[in-house]
């Protein structure tokens, strides 16, 4: 379905919200993006207020089509956002994974994803912690609470583990995004 007076830019695929958190790994978002569009996908860039100082909303813009949404749209304004088929939070940030988890929804990022849970839609989180706040007991408690409500979460032993503080960061492979989306895109496909 496509947003009112918004052409689509990849009409005929499924749409993907990427929501995006304050992290330095924001800075290399494009790339994801590029990567789902060659994947299939009709993304779609929702930012956290404090993510947008890390990102080009700009060149974001025009890969997807659709300007970079970080605030609440006026009431009478149109949606630029069609309806979503799976919601990937991508860089995740500690801030975010615990808000979420608790229900908080004082963003537009975090309005739709904690409402995506319960509408059942596919999602899937690749936390940007380090490990002094991966250490801290709400995070644990908060990625075991997003699993069970049935987010897919890439993190832990085997899959993503968090460099220390002033690290520079552990590296993300996006592939594990990548194949997590593809596993969704089958799973619409055959429905």
């Amino acid at each position: 379905m496509n947003a009112p007076g918004h052409p689509m830019l990849y009409p005929g695929r499924p749409v993907l919200y990427i929501v995006v958190c304050a992290t330095p790994r924001a800075r290399v978002i494009g790339e994801l993006v590029e990567s789902v569009v060659r994947r299939g996908w009709a993304p779609y860039v929702i930012a956290t207020p404090q993510a947008m100082k890390f990102i080009d909303s700009d060149a974001l813009a025009e890969l997807t089509g659709a300007p970079v949404r970080h605030e609440y749209k006026s009431p009478d304004a149109p949606d630029v956002l069609p309806d979503p088929d799976a919601v990937l939070v991508c860089p995740a940030s500690f801030n975010t994974i615990n808000k979420w988890a608790a229900g908080i929804s004082d963003t537009l990022a975090l309005g739709l994803i904690t409402e995506a849970i319960g509408m059942g839609l596919p999602l899937i989180a690749a936390p940007a912690v380090n490990s002094a706040q991966a250490a801290h007991p709400a995070f644990e408690r908060n990625v075991d609470t997003l699993r069970a409500a049935g987010v897919v979460m890439l993190y832990g032993p085997g899959i993503w583990e968090p460099a220390p503080p002033r690290s520079g960061g552990a590296p993300f492979d996006q592939e594990l995004a990548l194949t997590a989306l593809d596993e969704v895109r089958d799973r619409l496909g055959s429905l």
